[in-house]
């Protein structure tokens, strides 16, 4: 589908990021996937450090091609106050301003959210932090996995020897996800009373959002959520069971589904309404038992074929694949969601953002090289050629 002009959602909306690693730039993304002009501010010769994380990508860093695609790429120095000048001059014409700085820095820099909302009433101002405003870890460094041990996301990941991290960045996306919700009702909130707004994003909170099961389990009933690796601590049966050729994952979420899988796949109606398997907290209590139970069945299919008899009967279940098979995953291939996006590099494949409008499909613009519209973003704000010249002899604008 090709977009209509003037049809995606913020088309004619400009944000202004003052950002680096994941966080923001995930929040940013979006909305620049939805039309917004988010003009990214990068240090001269360095750019945003993710752009340092690895090669893998035609030499081009994997985070930074999943983050940035659609922004324009504005080089300066923001020690100088001719880059400091430049940046708020931006940001006086924007409507959203995004900064993950670290504490206090964006303030010392001259772009403390008072004074930016002070002089722009209209202004949305969305500052992303590690452990938030205020607090003991205030001004302590905060990467995803410190967030993930210090909220207690770890303690309920991994297998019962051994915790570990999730393999994506949890705490940076859920930070970034809810930046951009915060900011999408921002906006809707102006056009109904004109009023701007100051947004404090944390991933501590953000994290600590998503640990609401285990947390309330330990709060109330004194119990720490086990790590069961595939497993589920509240369910069972649901985990991975060997196969003849492989494993496939189980998802039985009530009794009712139970009785299906014993009676309609397994064959076995006698353990529908065993005494010690008949309800969710019986079988959770019997883990062990029920596992070898439903493994000793599983055994007798192939993955095929028991994923066939599995979702005849209505059974949640899902092959367990490897990045191989996300890329080749028929639900992305029939259903058309590659895409090509450019870069300096070349054409790179990616996929289709997850909001799907009926109307108009998402832009995905191009990965912007390091400042590669840092003299587009200067004419706009009245620099001639020889300003730009001058300021990039100086090293001020790169």
């Amino acid at each position: 589908m090709e977009n209509d002009p003037g049809t995606l959602p913020l088309d004619g909306i400009t944000v202004v990021a003052l950002e680096q690693a994941v966080a923001a730039p995930l929040a940013t993304r979006h909305l620049a996937d939805m039309g917004a002009r988010v003009i990214k501010v990068e240090r001269v010769g360095e750019g945003d450090f993710a752009r340092n994380y690895d090669d893998a990508v035609f030499g081009e860093a994997s985070h930074f091609v999943w983050l940035n695609r659609g922004k324009e790429s504005f080089c300066v120095d923001l020690k100088s106050e001719v880059g400091r000048d430049a940046v708020l001059r931006l940001i006086a014409s924007a409507d959203v301003f995004v900064q993950n700085l670290a504490p206090d820095a964006a303030s010392r820099l001259g772009f403390g959210t008072e004074a930016l909302r002070a002089e722009h009433t209209a202004l949305i101002v969305a500052n992303m932090s590690g452990y938030g405003t205020a607090g003991p870890r205030r001004e302590r460094k905060a990467y995803d996995m410190l967030v993930q041990a210090e909220t207690g996301m770890i303690s309920v990941t991994g297998t019962p020897e051994t915790a570990t991290k999730t393999g994506v960045p949890v705490s940076d996306i859920a930070a970034g996800m809810y930046a951009l919700t915060s900011i999408l009702s921002a906006l809707f909130r102006r056009e109904r009373t004109g009023a701007g707004a100051q947004i404090d994003v944390s991933m501590f909170d953000a994290t600590a959002e998503w640990l609401g099961h285990p947390m309330y389990m330990k709060m109330y009933a004194d119990r720490q959520i086990p790590r069961v690796g595939l497993g589920h601590a509240a369910i069972v049966p649901y985990d991975a069971y060997p196969t003849l050729d492989g494993n496939i994952l189980i998802g039985v979420q009530n009794d009712r589904g139970w009785r299906q899988l014993v009676t309609e796949v397994f064959a076995r109606p006698e353990l529908a309404d065993h005494p010690r398997y008949a309800t969710n907290m019986l079988r959770v209590q019997h883990r062990e038992e029920v596992d070898a139970l439903v493994a000793e069945e599983t055994r007798k299919f192939t993955c095929a074929a028991l994923d066939q008899a599995l979702a005849d009967a209505g059974i949640p279940a899902a092959e367990l694949n490897d990045m191989g098979g996300l890329i080749d995953h028929p639900q992305l291939k029939e259903r058309d969601r590659w895409r090509q996006v450019g870069s300096e590099v070349g054409q790179i494949s990616a996929v289709l953002p997850p909001m799907t409008f009926a109307d108009v499909e998402m832009r995905m613009g191009d990965i912007p090289a390091l400042g590669e519209h840092t003299d587009q973003v200067l004419g706009e704000l009245g620099c001639s050629a020889a300003d730009i010249a001058a300021m990039r002899k100086a090293g001020v604008v790169g």
